[in-house]
C-alpha cells in the first residue's frame, strides 16, 4: 500500500516507531474495515495491543456478523486515532492517526485467549481487582467468547496542526 492519504502533506507523516507505537498504546478503540464478496463492513472494537507481538488482541461474542465477515476475508484495514480536537476559528484539527493492515485469526488455542484477554484488560483498565476477576474465571469462560488477534502486517501514522 503506498502512503497515497499523505501525498500533499508529507510533513505530517509519523516515521519513528517509539511515537507510532505510542497512538497504539494509548488509544481505546479502532476502527475496522472488511469486505466479502464485494459487501464492506465496518465494525468499531475496543483493544489491547501487544507491543511484542506487533498485533492488536480483540474480544467478541463467538458468533455474528464480523465474525462471518472476518472467516470468509481475513484482511483487514484499520485505524485509531488520538483526537486533540477541533481548534474553533482556526479551521483546524489536532490529532494523531495510525491506519494499519492485517490479517485476522480467531485464537483458538486457551493459553493464548488468556493471553488476549490480558493484553486487552491491561490496556483499558487501571483497577487490578478488576483485570484479575475478570482472568481468574473458569476456563469455561474463554470458550463462550471468541479472541481475536491482528496481526499488523504495514502501518502508517501522521499527525494534524
Amino acid at each position: 500500500m503506498q502512503h497515497y492519504h499523505l501525498k500533499n502533506r508529507p510533513n505530517r507523516e509519523i516515521t519513528a516507531d517509539t511515537e507510532i507505537k505510542e497512538i497504539l498504546q494509548q488509544g481505546k478503540f479502532t476502527v475496522i474495515s472488511t469486505c466479502r464478496e464485494n459487501e464492506p463492513y465496518i465494525v468499531t472494537l475496543s483493544y489491547g495491543f501487544d507491543a511484542e507481538r506487533n498485533c492488536i488482541y480483540l474480544h467478541s461474542a463467538p458468533q455474528g456478523l464480523k465474525l462471518d465477515f472476518f472467516k470468509s476475508n481475513s484482511r483487514v484495514c484499520a485505524t485509531i486515532i488520538e483526537d486533540g480536537g477541533y481548534v474553533a476559528d482556526e479551521c483546524g484539527h489536532n490529532y494523531k492517526t495510525v491506519v494499519f493492515w492485517g490479517d485476522v485469526c480467531i485464537v483458538t488455542e486457551l493459553e493464548e485467549k488468556k493471553h488476549g484477554m490480558k493484553i486487552l484488560l491491561n490496556h483499558l483498565e487501571n483497577n487490578t481487582e478488576v483485570i484479575q476477576e475478570k482472568l481468574l474465571k473458569s476456563e469455561d469462560y474463554y470458550s463462550r467468547m471468541a479472541v481475536l488477534r491482528i496481526d499488523i502486517t504495514q502501518i502508517h501514522a501522521k499527525a494534524g496542526r
